[in-house]
């Protein structure tokens, strides 16, 4: 009888360490999009998308606090849909893609905000610059991917910043100095080896 309650005991204990188990997402990069937006002269609103997206995602629903993203933006994926305004882009009048060929973001703290709502807050490096920025995200779905038939998670996230921060204040206040970036995110378990 002794046995069969500390089976029942140790059982009991290793389902709820599962449950409570943190899952691991890489980002899937044909889903996510990176989307920065600005005002130009006031006349107009002009995006880029930032694409190629890779990174890690660690959500633990039981213990938000430990859940944390860890992610890098080549610059080779910014799109405008102009070629002479990626190049710009690219150039050492913004980016200066040459000498800081990418973009991270690493969260520091997580925390719960409200019903599928998180607060993310991390170091964002732009142009070799790293400055603290919050994530306002909102969980669209947890569950198994149709396509993948794997544990996935979508997100989307906004922030606002300053380019000035970050030394890629050209041009600013004509094109504004704070630019809104969304993100939207869909990430997998990865495959079983």
């Amino acid at each position: 009888m002794f046995k069969q309650i500390v089976l029942a005991a140790a059982l009991s204990v290793a389902s709820a360490a599962t449950f409570a188990a943190p899952v691991t997402y890489d980002i899937d990069p044909n889903h996510t999009d990176v989307i920065a937006s600005w005002s130009h002269f006031g006349f107009s609103h002009p995006v880029a998308h930032f694409g190629d997206v890779d990174g890690t995602i660690v959500y633990d629903a039981d213990n938000v606090g430990q859940s944390s993203v860890n992610v890098t933006i080549p610059l080779s994926g910014l799109e405008s849909h102009v070629p002479d305004f990626n190049d710009h882009l690219r150039s050492a009048d913004f980016f200066d893609a040459g000498q800081f060929p990418e973009i991270t973001f690493k969260s520091s703290k997580v925390e719960a905000a409200g019903d599928s709502k998180l607060r993310i807050w991390g170091e964002l490096t732009v142009h070799g610059v790293t400055k603290q920025v919050l994530l306002d995200t909102t969980i669209n779905k947890l569950g198994v991917h149709p396509l993948g038939k794997r544990e996935a998670a979508g997100f989307d996230a906004r922030t606002m910043i300053k380019r000035s921060d970050f030394g890629v204040g050209k041009y600013a206040p004509n094109v504004s100095d704070e630019v809104e970036i969304r993100i939207t995110v869909e990430a997998m378990v990865p495959k079983a080896e």
